[in-house]
């Protein structure tokens, strides 16, 4: 079992940066590739980023690349998300995800092992 805790979202105007954070505890961190999502009010959930365990490789949605940049340290155990230019149809739940494989995070996110319970962005104009 792995169990992640995100946190970081807030409330930032048009424009500003946040850093989201996902604190991975149980199972070995390092051995899990990792991801975020998010989920809008009236959309369906959109895949964000996501990255290998080695941290060597990443993918991105088209809507937030140049903007955002997942990273993550294996030894502390936590992913993270750094969203800057951010704008208001960024406003989402973001949520963390941990897979033994890359390609379900990108491709099937229903088959996702673990997920955490989420982190608001909220964004104004």
């Amino acid at each position: 079992q792995v169990q992640l805790v995100e946190s970081g979202g807030g409330l930032v105007q048009a424009g500003g940066s946040l850093r989201l954070s996902c604190a991975a505890s149980g199972r070995t961190f390092s051995i899990y590739a990792m991801g975020w999502f998010r989920l809008a009010p009236g959309k369906d959930r959109e895949f964000v980023a996501a990255i290998r365990w080695s941290g060597t490789i990443t993918y991105y949605a088209d809507s937030v690349k140049g903007r955002f940049t997942i990273s993550r340290d294996n030894a502390k155990n936590t992913e993270y998300l750094q969203v800057n230019s951010l704008k208001v149809e960024d406003t989402a739940v973001y949520y963390c995800a941990a897979n033994s494989d890359i390609v379900v995070i990108t491709v099937r996110p229903s088959a996702i092992n673990y997920w955490g319970k989420g982190t608001l962005v909220t964004v104004s104009s």
